[in-house]
């Protein structure tokens, strides 16, 4: 007996390490080898660090921002729940990984029965007892085929995919607080010239009805200088608004309120951004989490064929147990006490109604699937950027021309006022400085927001915001987890 457990043994450690999972060969990027060149775009430029590595701490210049984004990473509803999911990943790795090692378990029992004399086939009362004391192995099964090798291995990926989910949350995280912010920040912008604005209509207003009141000034032009004052407090009104609700999701991103000891915020006008080349397409696939992600899932559906492919094959399962039997306590651990049983199974498929053809062929389109997935986020990654590359060239090109526009309506607005106050021009001519002065410096706020914003967004798009500090930055760790 001992001998044919032992080749059983033999048998089932050399066929362990047989698996039918399928060879995997990363599907070739659909994209091309380099970013898009012509005018929209700005030469290419060599990278010292890696967009990924740069941490948002060197990324992001103003105080006020890095501190609401730290904020956000400690109480972000979003980023706990990513992280509790990698918990429960971690958890079913462990728990899908525990089936390759068989599961020991000790027993003990003890039981005593007094039988009454008058039914007792002696006559006399008697007391009768068993004690028993296992140590067991309960039907585990031989991965002769590796079927419990391959779920392991789907269940690994699965857990390394919630990683590359968290980062992907915690780099969106920051590219959406940073937006806020400076959505914030440029609304507030927007209110304040509003209010000055405002201010120099009424100004205006009443030195019209002045003149309106000794003759000078047409009911007209009243009319024409009263609009104007009316139309800016619509914009007030506005943008008091937009203000208000922008803090309200900021907070909302934050999962908490505003910090009491926040820095004053930087005009936006300031250097609140680094400077961040692009590097390469190849990149992409090592640096973007979402790309790693689908990667990860793809080689899940990759493991799965090789489990739904060892359903074919027999199983194997092992049950045994030794240990003492006693009829009292005393003599439960001496000679002659010992008993033990083993018994094995095995299960071998031979007609299930095509179920086990329908599961591999389910297990190959799942991972045709993942693979255009995988090819999908290269392709969304590569747009992304290619549109961030467009921005930052063009945006550039355009708040220049806006800031000639500003300054030439400033120009006009002057002289313009001159020439009313001294009677050469209409209040009409006046009235329309005054406005095309006013939508300029609007679009120039919101062409710096736009810049701004579309920077941050190729920040995350080149898979930026997951190191605080560049000198954080290290290659990502896919050791399984212990348990």
């Amino acid at each position: 007996m001992s001998k044919s457990l032992l080749s059983v043994a033999v048998a089932a450690f050399v066929l362990s390490g047989c698996s039918l999972i399928p060879d995997y060969q990363r599907p070739a990027a659909p994209v091309a080898a380099q970013y898009p060149q012509g005018p929209a775009y700005s030469p290419a430029q060599a990278a010292n660090v890696a967009a990924a590595e740069q941490g948002w701490r060197q990324f992001f210049n103003d105080p006020a921002l890095q501190q609401l984004i730290q904020v956000a990473l400690e109480n972000n509803r979003d980023l706990r729940v990513a992280a509790l999911n990698i918990d429960a990943y971690r958890a079913q790795y462990q728990i899908q990984r525990a089936d390759l090692f068989p599961a020991v378990s000790a027993t003990g029992s003890g039981s005593r029965q007094r039988v009454p004399a008058n039914v007792s086939s002696t006559g006399k009362a008697t007391i009768n007892g068993q004690y028993s004391a296992t140590l067991g192995v309960s039907a585990y099964e031989l991965d002769l085929f590796g079927r419990v090798r391959s779920l392991s291995e789907k269940a690994l990926q699965t857990y390394f995919a919630s990683e590359e989910a968290r980062r992907t949350t915690q780099i969106s995280l920051v590219a959406s607080v940073a937006n806020a912010y400076l959505t914030w920040q440029a609304d507030k912008e927007l209110l304040k010239l509003t209010q000055d604005t405002l201010a120099a209509y009424e100004e205006s207003y009443k030195l019209t009805a002045r003149s309106n009141e000794v003759g000078v000034a047409s009911a007209l032009d009243l009319s024409q200088s009263r609009t104007s004052v009316e139309g800016a407090r619509v914009k007030l009104a506005q943008f008091t608004r937009q203000v208000a609700e922008d803090q309200n999701s900021l907070i909302l991103l934050l999962g908490s309120g505003l910090p009491a000891n926040l820095p004053a915020a930087q005009p936006l006008s300031a250097k609140l951004l680094s400077e961040m080349p692009a590097g390469l397409p190849s990149e992409l696939l090592q640096r973007r989490p979402d790309i790693l992600g689908a990667e990860h899932q793809l080689l899940a559906a990759n493991a799965n064929i090789g489990a739904a492919r060892a359903a074919f094959f027999p199983s194997i399962s092992l049950t045994a147990n030794a240990g003492t039997l006693s009829p009292d306590m005393g003599g439960l651990f001496k000679g002659g006490s010992g008993t033990w049983s083993f018994a094995p199974s095995i299960n071998i498929p031979i007609f299930n109604a095509g179920s086990l053809k329908a599961s591999l062929d389910y297990s190959k389109i799942q991972k045709d699937i993942s693979v255009a997935n995988y090819e999908k986020a290269i392709q969304t990654g590569f747009q992304e950027v290619s549109d961030g590359l467009a921005a930052r060239q063009t945006f550039n090109q355009q708040l220049q021309a806006q800031r000639d526009l500003v300054a030439a309506n400033q120009d006009y607005y002057r002289l313009a006022e001159r020439r009313y106050r001294i009677g050469v021009d209409s209040n009409l001519t006046f009235l329309d400085a005054q406005r095309s002065l006013f939508s300029a410096q609007q679009s120039l706020i919101s062409d710096r927001l736009s810049q701004l914003t579309s920077e941050v967004n190729l920040y995350k798009a080149l898979g930026g915001g997951w190191y605080e500090q560049s000198a954080q930055a290290r290659p990502i760790d896919e050791t399984p987890p212990k348990g």
